[in-house]
């Protein structure tokens, strides 16, 4: 029997939808269009971008048929099967709607949800009006290396403390990219809020994983107080007691990075980082225990972070596999970075 191969356009050809596909350091595929070409269970037939140039690039490469300035034209015109939103941030809402009421078999929107937390919860209304699934591309979800750290979380005993955070130049918090989202708590930090919950969830989509939200420090722009550089969020768990996430915008640098601490062992993941301990008796000190590596598991060359949430994709439209990131995991990590926000405005 022929497989189905479903009809796909893609709305946003820019960097995350096509561009990074030719980024020689970055593991591959690392774009949409690479990612689904790879596949195959999809065919691209039509592309959506305002930018003309880009789009052209973008037809000559994908060969696909149709081409669009905007998702209105292209909704009024063709009728895709899956639907990739990879717009930025302050255009979610707007295209999300435009294409839930297309009625696809599937959507896969970029990460956040949308710029906003009220914007999100209107994409969940229509998603359940018009029953259009939707995949939120958390890529650590899908990646192996983050995979491989969740499933050990059960070696290390009892939790003790969780410390995840973000390094870069980008300024956390800037209240004149308010209308664009161009601030690292939005633009990365939904990534490290929603890797902490992906650890720590027992089911996709739990609710309500982080609580207590308390603010550990604030760190202003020397120019403009009211631009924040540095911030330091306390919560706690029904597991574990003391999780800090900590967001810098003064970094020189681009860092991602979890620690998990166990009363039995340690996880280290994040970007370049994978180390796994366990609790051997210590080489040092006679009657101690220490903490050594667990050389029995390597991180994989090939996380497949992208090509994973293909697939999972497929996997979901072919009635093999649940969503393993969809609009209400999305949406937790939203209500994480609000609470935060919140310490601020």
């Amino acid at each position: 029997m022929k497989e189905h191969v479903y009809k796909t356009a893609l709305i946003g050809t820019g960097r995350i939808g096509f561009t990074l596909g030719f980024d020689k350091k970055r593991e591959q595929p690392a774009s949409h269009t690479m990612a689904l070409k790879k596949n195959k269970h999809f065919l691209i037939e039509a592309g959506c971008d305002s930018d003309n140039k880009r789009l052209a690039n973008w037809k000559q490469f994908t060969s696909a048929k149709k081409v669009y300035a905007n998702a209105g034209a292209l909704f009024e015109d063709f009728s895709p099967e899956v639907v990739v939103i990879a717009v930025n941030e302050n255009a979610h809402l707007d295209t999300a709607l435009k294409a839930i009421a297309a009625k696809p078999r599937l959507i896969l929107l970029e990460k956040p949800v949308a710029l906003h937390l009220d914007d999100a919860f209107k994409i969940q209304t229509a998603s359940t009006e018009y029953g259009v699934p939707i995949l939120i591309n958390h890529e650590r979800r899908f990646s192996e290396d983050y995979r491989i750290a969740k499933k050990y979380i059960a070696k290390i005993g009892k939790i003790l403390t969780i410390n995840a955070r973000l390094d870069s130049g980008l300024y956390v918090y800037n209240p004149a990219a308010e209308h664009s989202g161009e601030y690292s708590l939005l633009h990365d930090g939904t990534h490290l809020v929603d890797t902490v919950l992906y650890l720590l969830e027992n089911t996709c989509g739990e609710e309500n994983i982080l609580k207590n939200c308390t603010i550990s420090s604030i760190s202003c722009d020397d120019q403009n107080n009211k631009i924040i550089r540095s911030v330091s969020a306390h919560f706690e768990t029904d597991i574990c007691a003391d999780v800090n996430l900590f967001f810098s915008g003064q970094s020189r640098f681009f860092g991602f990075e979890i620690d998990i601490i166990g009363s039995e062992g340690r996880i280290k993941v994040g970007n370049g980082i994978f180390e796994l301990y366990k609790r051997e008796e210590s080489k040092l000190y006679t009657g101690f225990y220490s903490l050594e590596k667990d050389k029995s598991i390597r991180r994989p060359k090939k996380t497949r972070y992208f090509s994973n949430m293909i697939k999972n994709a497929a996997d979901f439209l072919n009635g093999s596999s649940p969503l393993l990131s969809n609009l209400q995991t999305g949406i937790n990590a939203m209500k994480v970075l609000e609470k935060i926000k919140e310490s601020f405005l």
